[in-house]
């Protein structure tokens, strides 16, 4: 009895883990066993504009599968295929008339109506599956943003990777029951559907977008530059309106052979790249100042082209100096020894607290793989001197992203938001499963010193290195930007960046445009040249496409003939711009001048920038 029910209990225990922990399993294996299965591949979700236009979509194409053992004559079923497809009679009979194979792959990327067709010849033994092969509505167009998928269709870049889950669906089967050989034993078909992925909507409008690819792609011409770059972003909420870089490359054919080389032309470079911001920089301390009030609009500074700071002699862009001035005319001259002197005001205690507020020492949190964060000094060892170069846009590097929203809450009203470039994941009926909102992240500045913000850097581009940046007859505000690159941590000769970040309208700014070339060949590298017209460019377009009406007096253009400054002594040329009401951009610290453009005797305007360039030391 000992025996018996010691075997009792092995045979039931054994019974118990085949059918109850090992069941599901072992059914699995079996089903897998008698049944033959041809893939459903799940339609990928599309991506969208925020006006609801395509942006990435799918085809769909299907895969030809014979079964030999399923097929009552080869010879007919090869001489069908061979018809359809248009292919060689013989290939087709060699290739499904394999012994030992129970099922075969014909042919892929066939179209509905050559499935449809095949169907109708009436041979059997043939199976479809469904292909999903993902397009690019405008190919080279948000190329680094929207990303690629791969071989199976899985995002690998991009939104198509930061949305993966919620894009790609969940693939489905069609399941035939079959013998040992893999010979049909029912004609029954069961179908485990496929379920087809959500849709992306996102905050891109895709007309802003056209008028930034074309902008940046004139840049990176017009320059000879690295790379040109451009973010429109809704000042209030973070919402991304466009994003566009160049150079970009075609999505519906990527050259995958060189995968390092690939995944170097997705960067995005405004969330993934760090820069000295240059003057832009400017907008934050001057914030900063105005925050602590450590200095009054109408408090007076003297620029003698350089300023001595620890020992060190640091020089304004204008290196024969911009005199008597006040803080409003130091902001609208971007004079250097302005900025060098608020920062000492500020303190590098007080200055790392305001960074920490306008999120500059974390990532801004946008929806996109990739992102990176600023390289800042450690506050225990920045002296003085450091402090000083910081306040006008030096020794610091952050990402354009983090510069634009700093800029953002600087001229929003003091509100830090978080970018955002999901609108909605809807179904394939349109209804929303997942929204975004504004993500608000605290004050950093008052209503009163925002509005002072936005009126100093209105006079940047009505009166001073923005003015390529004005829209006749509409207030904007911006900061120009030239900063030196550095290799192996020295500078680069002849190597700058170029930017200009605006926002409009001054009174409500709602647009913030960011302007980037990265290392524009020749001589005219300042961004005041380079960036600022083509963000003019850009908010033209914007305002004519909503239909924004001006609210200011437009003022009348005068023409005339430009004189020749060459060869003058810097003094005198600087003296016949500032009499023609020109502003002006030096180049070199010498006294005479060697260079300047627009070249004498073309015909200018009284919005016109001059730059000259001076003979060195």
């Amino acid at each position: 009895m000992m025996l018996i029910t010691f075997i009792f209990f092995i045979v039931g225990g054994k019974l118990f883990f085949l059918q109850i922990v090992k069941g599901k399993s072992l059914q699995a294996r079996a089903l897998d066993q008698w049944t033959r299965d041809v893939p459903l591949k799940a339609v990928r979700g599309s991506i969208l504009d925020c006006n609801g236009n395509e942006l990435a979509g799918c085809n769909t194409t299907y895969t030809l599968y014979v079964r030999p053992n399923a097929t009552s004559s080869v010879e007919n079923s090869a001489r069908a295929i061979s018809q359809v497809l248009n292919e060689d009679y013989d290939e087709i009979l060699k290739k499904i008339s394999k012994k030992g194979v129970s099922e075969i792959t014909v042919a892929k990327k066939l179209s509905k109506q050559d499935m449809q067709a095949l169907i109708d010849s009436g041979i059997d033994g043939i199976y479809f599956g469904r292909d999903i092969e993902r397009y690019y509505r405008y190919g080279n167009y948000l190329s680094q943003l929207l990303g690629f998928v791969n071989a199976d269709g899985d995002g690998q870049a991009g939104l198509e990777s930061y949305y993966n889950e919620y894009l790609k669906g969940q693939d489905g089967k069609e399941l035939t029951e079959t013998d040992l050989v893999g010979k049909e034993l029912s004609g029954e078909i069961s179908y485990l559907p496929a379920t087809d992925g959500l849709n992306l909507k996102l905050t891109i409008d895709s007309t802003i977008q056209f008028f930034a690819e074309n902008a940046v792609n004139s840049a990176l011409s017009e320059y000879n530059a690295k790379s040109a770059n451009c973010v429109v972003m809704n000042a209030k909420t973070g919402a991304i309106t466009a994003m566009a870089q160049a150079p970009s490359f075609d999505l519906n054919h990527i050259d995958r052979s060189d995968v390092s080389s690939l995944f170097s032309k997705m960067k995005l470079n405004a969330i993934t790249s760090v820069y000295e911001p240059g003057s832009t920089f400017k907008i934050l301390t001057t914030a900063i100042a105005l925050s602590l009030g450590v200095v009054r609009e109408e408090e007076r500074f003297y620029c003698a082209g350089a300023r001595v700071v620890d020992g060190k002699r640091i020089r304004c862009w204008k290196s024969i100096g911009h005199g008597s001035q006040t803080f409003a005319e130091g902001v609208q001259n971007s004079c250097n020894c302005v900025f060098m002197a608020l920062a000492e005001r500020i303190g590098v205690d007080r200055m790392y607290q305001y960074f920490e507020k306008f999120g500059l020492t974390r990532k801004t949190g946008i929806d996109c793989v990739g992102e990176t964060s600023s390289i800042l000094l450690n506050k225990s060892a920045v002296k003085t001197v450091d402090a000083a170069r910081i306040g006008f846009g030096q020794a610091i590097a952050i990402t354009p992203m983090q510069l634009i929203v700093a800029t953002a809450a600087a001229v929003n009203g003091g509100k830090v938001v978080t970018p955002y470039l999901m609108q909605a994941v809807t179904d394939s009926g349109g209804r929303e499963v997942i929204r975004s909102y504004p993500a608000d992240r605290g004050r950093v500045i008052s209503e009163q010193t925002s509005a002072t913000v936005r009126r100093l850097l209105k006079n940047v581009v009505s009166l001073g290195s923005g003015k390529l940046a004005g829209v006749a007859g509409y207030s904007i505000g911006g900061k120009t930007g030239t900063a030196q690159k550095y290799e192996n941590g020295r500078i680069a000769a002849g190597k700058y960046v170029s930017s200009f970040i605006g926002f409009s309208t001054v009174e409500d700014p709602e647009y913030i445009v960011y302007f980037m070339v990265d290392e524009p060949m020749g001589y005219r590298y300042y961004g005041s040249l380079v960036a600022a017209p083509y963000v003019g460019q850009i908010f033209s377009k914007i305002f004519e496409y909503k239909q924004i009406k001006p609210t200011e007096e437009v003022i009348k253009l005068t023409y005339f003939e430009m004189p020749d400054l060459s060869d003058m002594t810097a003094g005198s040329a600087i003296t016949a711009v500032n009499r023609l009401g020109l502003h002006l951009e030096l180049s070199g610290t010498g006294g005479r001048v060697i260079a300047q453009y627009p070249a004498a005797g073309e015909i200018v305007n009284n919005n016109s920038i001059v730059l000259l360039t001076l003979s060195e030391d």
